[in-house]
């Protein structure tokens, strides 16, 4: 058997962006598999809603307010790992943002803010992590990427930009800690049921749209997916889109 139902439990995850959406769901996911949880994002109160509803598992969680885009931020979730918990296992990187804007209005402000949380951040905290996955012996590092991230849309030069640069980097990485037998993943889906989908497709039937838990689901297979096979990348879509995109 590749997956067994007990494997992730007693590990480490870090998961960013874990208020709302896709963090949330891998959140509660990973807590119910028995995943102990460094959980972080900018809400206290909603951190403290992650933290109860994870809970219930009876897994260790601590909780730390950040803002993804600080250059701090990076060696302080390390720092907070090692204190709370000694080691790491999972880094799962989903803190994102997203706007529509037509090319010729977009601003130097709104291309730095995107690149800032959707690449940068995520870039820095893969280095910071690095010396305790390698401590792991079961290290994977799960990068939340997007449809964008391989296509183009109209009104999304630059969040497109962004998720180009994180499957870059996502890449290169994946080669380089291949001797460490750290895992490198990257998920990327197609139209979510999150508040960012509202503002950026609100053409898209809310029926038709991705759960996050679908998301979540996949993070937990890839996770426990251990054997001589490795995925490199999952593409999610929306049933009602087009196929082989």
């Amino acid at each position: 058997m590749l997956q067994k139902s007990d494997q992730l439990k007693g590990k480490v995850a870090l998961v960013t962006g874990a208020t709302r959406g896709i963090g949330k769901a891998i959140a509660i996911r990973l807590a119910s598999k028995g995943v102990n949880l460094l959980i972080t994002g900018r809400s206290v109160d909603k951190l403290c809603e992650i933290c109860n509803l994870a809970g219930k598992y009876e897994v260790k969680i601590h909780s730390l307010v950040a803002d993804i885009k600080d250059p701090d931020t990076p060696a302080m979730l390390m720092e907070d790992l090692r204190y709370h918990f000694g080691k790491l296992d999972y880094l799962i990187n989903n803190a994102g943002a997203a706007f529509a804007k037509p090319f010729e209005n977009t601003t130097p402000e709104d291309w730095d803010y995107l690149m800032n949380v959707n690449a940068k951040a995520p870039y820095f905290v893969c280095r910071e992590a690095i010396p305790l996955l390698k401590e792991s012996q079961s290290g994977s590092i799960v990068n939340i990427s997007s449809v964008v991230g391989r296509l183009g849309y109209e009104m999304q030069s630059a969040y497109s930009a962004s998720k180009h640069a994180l499957m870059g980097f996502t890449k290169v990485l994946a080669k380089e800690l291949k001797p460490y037998n750290i895992r490198v993943h990257a998920v990327a889906p197609g139209g979510v049921a999150t508040e960012m989908i509202d503002r950026m497709r609100p053409d898209i039937l809310p029926e038709e749209l991705i759960q996050p838990e679908e998301v979540a689901e996949v993070v937990d297979f890839l996770l426990n997916f251990r054997g001589n096979a490795i995925i490199d990348q999952i593409n999610l879509r929306r049933v009602s889109g087009v196929p082989w995109q």
